[in-house]
């Protein structure tokens, strides 16, 4: 398998799909594996229709990204920023009626939206699919390069128990944004395994991204290729030792095929306890 293959799904667009993942692991700490899967499908299920408040909210969390940097995301930087966006203060408690945190899985959201549209001004020509989720990422962090504090705070909001459910949606639309616009149409067993990689792999970038002090944040992007550059190389040994195994005579087929001829498949014998 090549590194495309990691990095490469048939259903319908994403969108309506929001993620500044949680910091740290994307699961859900007390949460059971079966609220996990629950979570997981009814993120797959994407977010209602852009309606006519998305452009007023997107107004409002463009213009709260500098009060969050000193107030942290609260109501009081939203309502900052809808006097600093040219509406009543009372505009962001009709916006974001869940408060906060809606607000936070609101930006996620539209940092999806214009990543994937910033995706696809770039020319990626050339670039084979592992190269396109790399841009993507990229893309999807660069834009927030001044507001590095403002994401900081979204994570640390996203990772208190009571917003697992958000947290981990949110990071699950973005990846599966990523796959979307990068066009993968995987639609067997790799679909969800895929998403669940760039997962770890976007989590563990953002965090890394987060502290990166570098110019034109250069080890942030080193990491992050070295991540899907590590998970293409497991994946093409075990495709190579899938190969392999197939090539081991089986003993087993050669009985079938003999019954066959008979005119019979053997049932199989279970030993008497």
């Amino acid at each position: 398998m090549t590194g495309d293959e990691i990095v490469s799904g048939t259903s319908k667009s994403p969108h309506d799909s929001p993620g500044f993942g949680p910091a740290g692991d994307p699961g859900l700490g007390d949460s059971s594996d079966m609220e996990t899967e629950i979570i997981i499908e009814d993120a797959a299920q994407g977010t209602p229709p852009l309606d006519s408040m998305t452009g007023i909210r997107d107004s409002l969390v463009d213009a709260a990204l500098m009060h969050v940097a000193f107030d942290g995301w609260t109501m009081k930087s939203l309502r900052a920023a809808a006097r600093d966006a040219g509406f009543d203060a009372e505009q962001a408690d009709r916006a974001f009626t869940q408060g906060a945190v809606q607000a936070v899985a609101h930006w996620c959201d539209m940092a999806d939206r214009r990543m994937e549209a910033d995706l696809a001004a770039a020319d990626t020509t050339d670039l084979r699919m592992h190269e396109q989720v790399a841009l993507a990422v990229r893309l999807r962090l660069q834009r927030w390069d001044m507001d590095r504090e403002a994401v900081r705070r979204g994570v640390a909001l996203l990772s208190l128990p009571g917003n697992a459910r958000t947290s981990l949606r949110c990071t699950y639309r973005t990846v599966d944004t990523i796959w979307w616009a990068v066009g993968d149409t995987t639609t067997d067993f790799n679909f969800y395994t895929k998403r669940l990689q760039l997962a770890g792999i976007y989590t563990a970038t953002m965090l890394y991204w987060l502290d990166d002090s570098s110019e034109d944040n250069t080890e942030t992007w080193g990491f992050l290729d070295r991540r899907l550059a590590g998970v293409a190389r497991l994946i093409k040994a075990r495709r190579e030792f899938e190969e392999r195994l197939s090539r081991v005579p089986n003993p087993l087929r050669g009985l079938q095929s003999f019954a066959e001829g008979l005119g019979r498949v053997p049932r199989p014998r279970f030993r008497a306890r």
